[in-house]
């Protein structure tokens, strides 16, 4: 298991080239904001997190299975893994940033998710644009 990336995954590179071929720039893995973010956006002031389903123990069939050795090991620490999550998704958002977590089964389908995550980037801005013109409507 130490051969297994944190970073430049095929799924996690597979959506910055689809987003960026949508137009989007971002930052890869900056180190000073809670959780490593795989993908930030400054101009949205949005992260994208690109999860592992088996890593981040997400619901869905692969994520689900667990090794069929060591097995109290690994449910113990796929259980970590989603509380230290579960805290970095809240730092973030208590500082003001957007969330989205991108999970890799959603990553077969490569264009469905980087079409959603855009429309959550536009909508992000959008709410933004939104407060700035009411703001300015005193």
């Amino acid at each position: 298991m130490r051969a297994v990336k944190g970073k430049n995954t095929a799924p996690e590179i597979a959506l910055r080239k689809a987003l960026f071929k949508r137009g989007f720039r971002y930052r890869l893995n900056v180190a000073d904001l809670p959780g490593k973010p795989d993908l930030v956006f400054p101009r949205y002031r949005a992260i994208i997190f690109v999860h592992g389903c088996f890593w981040h123990g997400h619901d869905c069939a692969r994520g689900a299975r667990p090794p069929k050795t060591n097995a109290d090991y690994w449910r113990a620490k796929i259980a970590r893994n989603v509380k230290r999550d579960h805290a970095a998704i809240d730092a973030l958002q208590r500082d003001g940033w957007r969330v989205y977590v991108s999970w890799e089964c959603d990553l077969k389908r490569v264009d469905e998710e980087a079409d959603k995550a855009a429309g959550w980037l536009l909508e992000s801005l959008s709410q933004d644009l939104e407060h700035f013109v009411n703001d300015g409507d005193h």
